[in-house]
């Protein structure tokens, strides 16, 4: 398999708490895999086109005027996929971490693509919706949802693993609760190790050292959108520990830090 590794919507400008990274973006980080029989995986879609197009009827004006989008069409998942040379339709499935406005914006933008994800997940954002946080707008195509229920009878380095059907070994759900009620990161082996996009379970990278240091900014929004405080410290202290035992076969990352995204060649 070949990993993609994408920015899918700039949005405000933020500062490294110490010296050394310029201040950056935050990102939507978005991987696109090239798999040997399944076609594309797209693994986030960050904001899509009628986000860029029409933002404050599909993202909401509240959201845009907190996170400050760049609004970039060439950002967009689908014209990077067009970028590398593929066809929108040759992306077969979607998996998203969970459905907050900036991880599925791009739905519409692959309305034939299977779209994993976990149940509890979908059922939050249908009750939910409209919000700050789930916007309908990102599913009135009717995608066609693959939900997941966790059934504890398949574990990675400890976490429990659901596998998305349809899809290689190499490519798993990991749930990672606190953040929303079906939050949810995806491990994908690349051949030598595994990464895990842990989505919105931390926002920086300085949270997972051994002395944790949150972002000024980035926590006030972490705090503010989480739906289980003592969950989503527990599932950032598990992270840490897979971090410190299996760092060498397990390189973890989360959507939004601009620092985490430069380390890949990109």
């Amino acid at each position: 398999m070949k990993i993609h590794h994408l920015n899918c919507g700039s949005v405000r400008q933020i500062e490294a708490t110490y010296d050394g990274p310029a201040p950056a973006p935050a990102v939507n980080h978005c991987l696109l895999i090239e798999t040997d029989s399944d076609g594309l995986v797209l693994v986030e879609t960050g904001l899509g086109l009628a986000d860029v197009r029409n933002p404050s009827e599909t993202l909401g004006a509240d959201w845009v005027r907190m996170a400050q989008p760049a609004l970039d069409e060439e950002e967009t998942a689908i014209r990077q996929v067009a970028g590398l040379g593929h066809a929108p339709d040759d992306v077969r499935h979607v998996i998203v971490t969970h459905l907050d406005v900036d991880h599925c914006g791009g739905l519409p933008d692959f309305p034939q693509a299977e779209v994993h994800l976990l149940a509890a997940e979908l059922d939050a954002a249908i009750v939910e919706a409209p919000s700050f946080r789930y916007r309908p707008a990102h599913w009135a195509h009717q995608p066609n949802w693959r939900p997941y229920p966790v059934e504890p009878n398949q574990e990675w380095f400890g976490f429990t693993a659901v596998q998305p059907k349809g899809l290689p070994q190499e490519i798993q759900l990991i749930p990672l609760g606190g953040h929303t009620a079906g939050h949810t990161g995806v491990a994908v082996h690349d051949g030598t190790r595994w990464l895990l996009h842990c989505g919105d379970a931390y926002y920086y990278h300085r949270e997972l050292d051994e002395r944790p240091e949150p972002h000024p900014v980035l926590d006030i929004v972490q705090q503010g959108s989480e739906v289980h405080h003592d969950l989503r410290l527990g599932t950032q202290a598990r992270l840490r520990e897979l971090v410190r035992t299996h760092g060498d076969e397990v390189t973890v990352f989360s959507a939004h830090d601009p620092w985490e995204l430069s380390s890949f060649d990109v």
